[in-house]
C-alpha cells in the first residue's frame, strides 16, 4: 500500500511538470517586418542600427554621376522615407543582406550586386512595406505612409 501511494505521488509530479524536450527557445531581437512589429520596436531598431551603420554615400554618388558603369558588377540603390516616421529597410537577395536606417524625410542608399532579384521590407508608421524588385542598373523609389 506504501508503495503504491509513493508511485502514485511521483507520477502526479511528473505528469505537472511542463517539459519542452529538444525545444530551444527563438530569439529574435527585433520584430520582422512580416507581423509583429510596432513603430516603438522600428525605433528601437534603427537607434540601434545608427550606432554601427556605415554608410555608402561616397560609393552612390560616384555611381549616380558615373551614369551607371557597366563594368561594374555593382550598383546604386536609393530609397527616399517621405514619412515622419523613421525606418529601417531590409535588402535581401541572392547571397546579399543588409539592414539600412533611413530616418524620416531622409535617403537612405546602397551599392548592391547587379542583375539580381531584391525583397525590399520594412515598417513605416506602423505600416508594413515589402517590394520585390529586379535590379539591373541605378534604382530609386519614395516610400510615403
Amino acid at each position: 500500500m506504501k508503495k503504491l501511494l509513493v508511485l502514485t505521488g511521483i507520477s502526479i509530479i511528473l505528469t505537472s511538470c511542463s517539459v519542452n524536450y529538444g525545444g530551444y527557445p527563438i530569439r529574435n531581437p527585433y520584430p520582422t517586418s512580416t507581423g509583429g512589429g510596432s513603430a516603438a520596436n522600428t525605433e528601437r531598431e534603427y537607434n540601434e542600427l545608427m550606432k554601427t551603420y556605415k554608410s555608402e554615400t561616397a560609393e552612390v554618388l560616384t555611381d549616380l554621376l558615373n551614369e551607371a558603369d557597366p563594368s561594374n558588377p555593382r550598383t546604386s540603390l536609393s530609397v527616399e522615407n517621405a514619412s515622419r516616421c523613421n525606418m529601417v529597410l531590409t535588402i535581401s537577395g541572392n547571397g546579399y543582406f543588409k539592414k539600412v536606417p533611413i530616418g524620416a524625410g531622409k535617403i537612405g542608399a546602397v551599392m548592391v550586386p547587379k542583375n539580381q532579384s531584391y525583397r525590399l521590407s520594412g515598417m513605416l508608421c506602423n505600416s508594413s512595406y515589402q517590394s520585390t524588385k529586379f535590379i539591373t542598373s541605378s534604382y530609386s523609389i519614395k516610400i510615403t505612409n
